[in-house]
């Protein structure tokens, strides 16, 4: 009985493929949405100081932040487009708001004269002529890349020419000065 259980299975696993790959590769009905690139103007407006977390621009929803801020982004019906979550797996144990708070406008607490720097808008260096961009930008609770360099959302002048490579710091390194690294010479 045993050895016609270990025929009987092959067959059975080879069967059930069978009849769920046209299910699985059937083409969507959804149709693909273009989600519209927030200006830079925009985005620096949802930040307290360059390099902050964006405040929530939308009212809270009652579910958790990662049920629309996936890896890759989702269109939100009735919404928007909710930007990919950077954060990758560490994101997922925390709580958002931690770093992310509602945006209020209800007027000004206190009156003052303070004028926000605005976001740079800097290009990573490259160590030397023909290699990658470094990347300009720390990589604390950044590390998912593709949320904000290769989804529909990414601005143009950071988009990634080739998202199907997965591990970017393999090519493109955080800045560093010059003065971090020791050069070897031939007479040492």
């Amino acid at each position: 009985m045993n050895s016609n259980m270990h025929r009987i299975r092959p067959f059975t696993v080879a069967a059930m493929f069978l009849i769920l790959l046209p299910a699985g590769c059937r083409r969507s009905d959804r149709q693909a949405v273009k989600a519209e690139v927030t200006s830079t103007e925009v985005r620096s407006s949802r930040r307290a100081y360059d390099g902050s977390p964006p405040v929530i621009p939308h009212k809270p929803l009652g579910a958790t932040c990662v049920t629309c801020h996936t890896t890759t982004g989702t269109l939100v019906p009735n919404m928007t487009y909710a930007p990919a979550n950077p954060h990758g797996n560490e994101g997922r144990l925390q709580n958002c708001r931690q770093c992310h708070l509602f945006q209020h406008d209800e007027g000004v607490f206190v009156n003052s004269d303070f004028v926000a720097v605005s976001q740079s808008m800097s290009k990573g260096d490259r160590l030397f002529p023909g290699a990658p961009p470094t990347i300009p930008h720390s990589l604390s609770m950044r590390s998912n890349c593709a949320a904000c360099h290769c989804t529909q959302a990414a601005r143009p002048e950071i988009r990634c020419s080739h998202p199907e490579r997965a591990n970017c710091v393999q090519c493109h390194v955080p800045h560093q000065t010059t003065t971090e690294f020791s050069i070897a010479t031939a007479s040492e």
